[in-house]
């Protein structure tokens, strides 16, 4: 007869070579759970050298008794081995189910310090920022390789593709960029002519009005509707292509996207950005002097006559000469956020978003920079 190293009401440990023999028998029920627990520390004590366990002496079992086996193979297996044998059918199956759930995981997950997270937010907003410029910057060297390479050999220019995009961000676009241009004029004359009244110029404010717009307004004004507008449709029609594969397909057929889908956007918000920024200073000022004639009694003849004396062209040029860099600005983030575009409708509906928030800011962020070095040459 073997030589029994401990003995409990559910668990007999007899000795063995190389291993113990550990009799599992009785009931393994929730009603018996503290009993068997309590029996765990000196059955694993009486094994330092690992165990077989024999289930065939188990006559019930539950949820529990399952989960009481299997933390004594654990606690078993912690010192060597353990094997389970002599199990029955009906109870296999449970502790296979037993077997197969989820580790442990903590019940709430740590929390960074609340004085640390916006440090930390704005760290990770600040890597995002540089990361993306520096691959929005990689993009618009790509375009312009491809657009030198297209000047060489014009035969790779698409017009047919740029004349309808000219259609659509130019043509189209001259009715909300009039009317809000000709609404700011009006504004502008109005609020300025408030507050020159009080010291007696408010003739001064023909001087504002085509300062402020010709150099800033208007053109800026331009650029953020195009951006809005078109900037958006460039970045959904794109990322609809990429959804749909249709881009993969121009790769398999030896078509470059930058050829076909850049190229003839990029031209054509170069050419009709200027375009409309001459638009929109020409109805600005109509818009102001409408304005001066109903409130300042200054009809449009001699607002025109003190206008040229003391606006100089310079004031245009300083506009409109920025007109192509919003353009390249607004056309290579609305592209390249189309051709990011990946997974579902909502990364297109992400991307086109993120495609007008971040033209918007880069055109104000080139408009300061263009105000300081215009002020820094004398213009």
């Amino acid at each position: 007869m073997s030589e029994i190293l401990f003995q409990s009401d559910h668990v007999r440990v007899e000795r063995g070579s190389p291993a113990a023999m550990v009799r599992l028998f009785g009931a393994w029920t929730i009603e018996h759970a503290v009993a068997i627990d309590r029996a765990m520390p000196p059955t694993v004590r009486a094994c330092p050298s690992g165990a077989v366990i024999d289930c065939s002496g188990i006559e019930t079992l539950d949820t529990t008794g399952a989960v009481l086996i299997r933390r004594f193979a654990e606690h078993l297996e912690g010192a060597n081995a353990a094997l389970l044998t002599g199990v029955r059918g009906d109870h296999k199956m449970l502790l296979e189910v037993i077997s197969c759930r989820p580790p442990d995981a903590p019940t709430e997950p740590e929390h960074m310090p609340w004085y640390l997270a916006p440090l930390y937010q704005a760290g990770q907003a600040t890597i995002q920022a540089f990361s993306s410029f520096g691959r929005l910057l990689s993009f618009l060297g790509l375009v312009l390789v491809r657009l030198m390479g297209s000047l060489i050999d014009p035969a790779r220019l698409r017009l047919i593709p740029t004349l309808h995009q000219m259609e659509v961000v130019g043509l189209q676009s001259m009715g909300i960029v009039g009317l809000i241009s000709f609404l700011i004029g009006a504004v502008m004359v109005n609020q300025g002519a408030i507050q020159l009244a009080k010291f007696g110029a408010d003739i001064f404010v023909i001087d504002m009005l085509g300062i402020a717009h010709l150099r800033e307004l208007g053109i800026l004004l331009t650029a953020i509707i195009i951006a809005g507008r078109s900037g958006s449709a460039f970045t959904a029609q794109i990322g609809s292509m990429v959804l749909r594969e249709e881009v993969d397909a121009m790769k398999t057929l030896g078509m470059n996207p930058v050829d076909v889908l850049v190229l003839p956007r990029l031209i054509a918000l170069t050419i009709c950005l200027p375009l409309l920024a001459f638009y929109a200073d020409v109805v600005g000022i109509a818009g102001g002097a409408a304005m001066a004639w109903a409130q300042l009694d200054i009809t449009p003849a001699n607002f025109l006559v003190y206008f040229r004396e003391v606006i100089s062209i310079d004031h245009y040029w300083v506009g409109v000469l920025k007109a192509p860099f919003f353009a390249a600005v607004i056309a290579t983030c609305g592209c390249y956020q189309g051709l990011r575009v990946e997974g579902s409708a909502d990364a297109l509906g992400a991307r086109t978003t993120k495609s007008v928030v971040q033209s918007i800011f880069l055109v104000i962020a080139l408009d300061a920079l263009f105000a300081i070095f215009f002020t820094s040459v004398g213009l």
